[in-house]
């Protein structure tokens, strides 16, 4: 199947609308019957200020990005950005092309 791999990227202790802004991303995908979505978290990186951050174990948490991913049709990337556009989410977002589908034991 042919789609899309639709990202968004935030700090893991962001929030939006009084909920962490990843999981209120998951309830809008869930609520638009978007198949699923997963997070990451990430282990190191830098953002567009050029401040590193990296995960120590004694560190608070809150400071580090996490990914937000769905693999997606193109209606539903559609779907997915309009939502997160007219409720205003500060939300950093890359889609690209993904070819996908599901391995089933025979």
């Amino acid at each position: 199947m042919q789609g899309y791999s639709l990202r968004f990227y935030m700090h893991e202790n962001q929030k939006h609308r009084g909920e962490l802004l990843y999981e209120w991303l998951l309830e809008q995908a869930k609520k638009a019957k978007i198949h699923g979505g997963s997070v990451f978290k990430a282990v190191a990186g830098y953002g567009r200020h050029g401040v590193l951050h990296e995960q120590h174990f004694f560190e608070l948490a809150g400071d580090m990005t996490v990914l937000a991913e769905f693999i997606v049709s193109a209606d539903e990337a559609a779907t997915l950005l309009d939502i997160v556009h007219q409720d205003g989410a500060p939300l950093f977002w890359a889609k690209f092309s993904a070819e996908f589908g599901i391995v089933e034991n025979r």
